[in-house]
């Protein structure tokens, strides 16, 4: 037999738990070469920067 709890846990000590669940806004920095916000420690995907180099060809549209 598995563990069963003793007492019914109550909506606000459950919701006070899932508070840190929500979903967060993804964190965006500035590009130092072409100044669009960007994901950090990622190639840049406006201009194909990583670290002052060159990483990749991007299709100018």
């Amino acid at each position: 037999m598995g563990a069963v709890p003793k007492r019914k846990i109550s909506r606000g000590r459950r919701n006070r738990r899932r508070a840190h669940d929500a979903i967060k806004l993804p964190h965006l920095v500035v590009c130092p070469s072409c100044h669009e916000m960007t994901l950090p420690h990622r190639v840049c995907p406006h201009c194909g920067m990583y670290r002052g180099m060159k990483v990749i060809e991007v299709k100018e549209s």
